[in-house]
């Protein structure tokens, strides 16, 4: 069909719906852990940043063992974890029944689990959405270039983006109509919506994914370990993975902190699955013409200037809890100032995104010994792995510090406490204005410094 293969159009089809399932959950975890099992903030960005870290590193190793047993069992084996996880997700609580849901101010959460380690039992179940999830990535991009010639790979893979976004917009859309109808309840009946999801896509790999391109290739394993041993002591790519993870620490607030943020400060009627597609939106939208407009520039200066717009990105998020007025009217609509601001930030972080991602992997390549770039290619996501941790970590400790739950014991019947406490909620955006501008000023001077020694090395 329009020039593609069967197994091309299968795999992009069960990314759309992969892509639905994980960004549905991934949007809402943090709540999901807190609201639902108790957890602290501290203690579900800690789980929150581990689970996406580990997404980031561990596709480069599964990909070479999806290459070894070919990706149709590949794919089978990875929409199976992944139902199981997302099922185990909706399942988990109801496995603590026995202490009985309470309503704890406006939140459903189970007796006794603030102070029980159960809860922790979670963790396991995440493992298969993990391992799972780390198949996806490297198999589906891998039969999209496989399925496509030189004549037709660019509007292949631009198929394959479209995909990626629709199933991410999808799925982040899904979790406001659901918190209406069920609440907090409706945190846990979204796992069920991901698991269908992906065994409905483990349907369509067994009966219509067929393809003969993909085994015995690529690899193994142990290789791929040394490229990583190799990259983690290359210090101009160590160097450019922290200063780039400054712009991804920030990008992640977007699951790590944004969505409880908005809901503890502009109210429950809140929309944060739907503030976050506003980015994705821009993407699309600014991508191709910023690629285009930056196409004689340097990757470096296409990087820089969007270095610089993430503190710009940051600060608007602080900014609505300067506005005196409870409503922005906005014509069409009334937001809480909160929510837009919130809004205008996340506009502002996608277009840094335009201008960084298409030229960072260009970039690092560049930085990568000679004949050796595919291989360091493989371990360029790095970036984000660091920059879970970290994000996730700050997020959590910031929240905390400035924007407490206001359904912990201390505040429920005690607003004007939580409003004390609360107060300064804004100066959580502040650290992440430093650490945009930081990263940014490195890297100006990373490339100082890359374009003296190439000078000195080509003297």
């Amino acid at each position: 069909m329009f020039g593609f293969s069967r197994a091309f159009w299968t795999a992009n089809f069960v990314e759309l719906l992969e892509r639905g399932a994980y960004y549905g959950v991934f949007i809402a975890l943090t709540l999901y852990l807190s609201r639902i099992l108790a957890f602290s903030d501290v203690e579900a960005a800690t789980i929150a940043g581990t689970f996406s870290a580990a997404l980031y590193f561990l596709p480069t190793f599964s990909g070479a063992y999806a290459d070894k047993i070919g990706f149709k069992q590949a794919l089978i084996l990875a929409f199976s974890l992944l139902t199981i996880g997302y099922f185990g997700m909706g399942v988990f609580p109801s496995l603590l029944e026995d202490r009985g849901l309470v309503q704890y101010g406006d939140h459903i959460v189970f007796k006794g689990l603030r102070e029980s380690g159960e809860k922790f039992y979670i963790v396991p179940i995440l493992l298969f959405i993990i391992v799972g999830g780390s198949f996806i990535k490297s198999v589906i991009t891998g039969t999209v270039a496989k399925e496509t010639t030189e004549s037709n790979r660019a509007k292949g893979f631009s198929i394959f983006y479209m995909m990626v976004n629709i199933g991410a917009f999808g799925g982040k859309t899904l979790v406001k109509p659901l918190r209406e109808r069920m609440g907090d309840l409706g945190f846990i009946n979204l796992n069920y919506f991901s698991a269908g999801m992906t065994f409905f896509a483990l349907l369509i790999i067994i009966f219509l994914y067929k393809s003969s391109k993909h085994t015995g290739e690529g690899r193994s394993i142990g290789e791929i370990w040394n490229g990583f041993v190799k990259v983690v002591t290359n210090m101009r790519l160590v160097t450019l993975i922290l200063i780039i993870s400054g712009f991804w620490i920030v990008q992640h607030q977007l699951y790590a902190t944004m969505p409880k943020y908005v809901l503890r400060m502009a109210g429950e009627s809140a929309s944060p699955s739907w503030y976050a597609n506003v980015n994705p939106l821009v993407v699309v939208l600014t991508v191709a013409y910023i690629t285009k407009l930056m196409a004689s520039k340097t990757p470096l200066f296409s990087m820089t200037l969007g270095m610089f717009i993430m503190p710009f990105s940051a600060l608007a998020m602080a900014a609505g809890n300067f506005f005196s007025v409870d409503e922005i009217n906005l014509g069409f609509m009334s937001m809480h100032p909160v929510a837009f601001m919130m809004v205008v930030g996340i506009a502002l972080q996608a277009l840094g995104e335009s201008f960084i991602s298409p030229r960072f992997l260009e970039f690092f390549s560049l930085q990568a010994p000679k004949g050796e770039e595919g291989l360091y290619l493989g371990f360029s996501h790095l970036h984000s792995f660091v920059s879970s941790i970290l994000g996730f970590g700050i997020s959590g400790y910031l929240l905390s510090k400035y924007c407490p739950d206001p359904q912990l014991p201390e505040y429920i019947n005690n607003r004007a406490a939580w409003e004390q406490a609360s107060s300064q909620a804004h100066y959580i955006w502040f650290y992440f204005v430093g650490i945009a501008l930081l990263s940014a000023i490195s890297l100006v001077i990373y490339g100082k410094v890359v374009r003296y020694l190439d000078s000195k090395r080509n003297f």
